[in-house]
Formats: structure tokens, C-alpha cells, sequence
């Protein structure tokens, strides 16, 4: 893979919630170099400058980050801010407690929730916590109630979970339960060329990353 390719397809991420402005510069600038497809940061750092990104680089946001236990409501009025600020990509989280508890019409009214204020062309993107999912028929029953409630993406995790991040078996199960109609972004965990390159083997679309230049170097 060429290395510009690779770099549309990342998510340049910094979502930690000790990030200051100055860092949030840093990283605009950086992904201006590199090239990437998008950057992603937390919600109250929005707007970016006018000038922070090109055209090119979309802007990406997170919605119930990281837990995903918020009122439906609550997470449909963040990403109406979000929007508002600019912010074209939502990668939202499920409400994991009732995943877990196999609740999946409460998952999909709550994604759904969110699906609604959320105007066409603009992206939303669901992070199902896959490693933190009792086993792959979770995984599975995840990715089907995302697309039926009108995701573009399904995403494996927030990063935060103390049950880990991306896996390889996670994101081909994704991707095979999608099938090409919804995006699969792969997260958590992903610093190397040789993990990303195998998360992209696998089925993934997109790579959310901090170690965007790290990855990129590394081909």
C-alpha cells in the first residue's frame, strides 16, 4: 500500500482529556503534513480554526465518549453541538451495559437517537467496544443493529476500555457482518505499519490513531 493511500485512511486522534489547545494545534499541523483523511478530538475543542486543516481533512468528533452510559437525549444534543462546530464525522459510543445485556432495541433506538440529528452527508460512525463484548455473537448482533439504525460505520473501540482495543478477529468479524455496506474502523491500540497494514488486510476502512506519523514512516 502507497503511503498516501494509507494516510486517507486515518483518523488522527487525540482525545485525551488533558489535551490543551496547543496540542490541538500540534496535531491540526500535523495532519496537514501527513495527509490524513481526518482528525478527531473531543468535542469541547470545537471549532477548529478556520485555517487549522484543509479541505480535505475532514473533522471528527466523539459523542458519549468513553463510557456510552448517557441518555439518548444527551448524546443526540452533543452531536447537534458537534455539528454545529463544525464537526463532520461522529463516532459514537453504545450503550455497552445494555449490549451486554443483549438489550439490542434499546442499542439501536439509542443510535438512532443520535442517527436523526445527524444531516446527510454527514458521517456517523459506532464504537461497539468489541473487545469488552461477551463473545462473537455480540459482535455480530452489534454491527446489525448499527446499520439498521442508519450507521455509516461500525468501529471497534473507544481506547479507554480496560478490556483492550482493536483486534484482528474483531474487525474481520465486523467486516464480514457488514459486507462492504458500512465502513469498518479499527482503534485501540494500532502504533505500527505492520498492525495497521494487517487491520486493513483484515476488513478495515479506516485507522483511528495517535501514532499516525509513527505508522506512516514505518511502510
Amino acid at each position: 500500500m502507497e503511503r498516501a493511500e494509507l494516510a486517507r485512511m486515518i483518523d488522527h486522534t487525540l482525545l485525551d482529556p488533558a489535551a490543551t489547545p496547543g496540542q490541538v494545534a500540534l496535531l491540526c499541523g500535523e495532519a496537514s503534513v501527513l495527509g490524513v483523511g481526518a482528525v478527531c478530538v473531543s468535542p469541547n475543542r470545537l471549532p477548529l480554526p478556520a485555517d487549522a486543516l484543509p479541505a480535505s481533512t475532514a473533522v471528527c468528533t466523539v459523542i458519549g465518549f468513553p463510557s456510552g452510559a448517557h441518555r439518548s437525549e444527551a448524546k443526540a444534543a452533543e452531536a447537534v453541538q458537534a455539528v454545529a462546530d463544525g464537526a463532520t464525522e461522529l463516532d459514537m459510543v453504545i450503550d455497552l451495559g445494555w449490549a451486554m445485556a443483549g438489550l439490542w432495541d434499546r442499542v439501536e433506538a439509542d443510535i438512532a437517537a443520535v442517527r436523526a440529528v445527524i444531516p446527510e452527508p454527514l458521517l456517523l460512525k459506532v464504537i461497539i467496544e468489541s473487545a469488552a463484548l461477551p463473545d462473537d455473537r455480540a459482535i455480530v448482533a452489534a454491527c446489525q443493529v448499527a446499520e439498521a439504525a442508519g450507521a455509516d460505520f461500525v468501529k471497534t473501540s473507544t481506547g479507554f476500555h480496560k478490556a483492550g482495543g482493536a483486534s484482528l478477529g474483531a474487525v474481520a468479524l465486523m467486516a464480514k457482518t457488514v459486507d462492504g455496506r458500512l465502513g469498518v474502523k479499527a482503534s485501540g491500540g494500532i502504533r505500527d505499519a505492520i498492525t495497521a497494514l494487517a487491520m486493513v488486510d483484515a476488513g478495515a476502512t479506516r485507522i483511528g490513531c495517535s501514532a499516525s506519523r509513527t505508522i506512516l514512516e514505518g511502510l
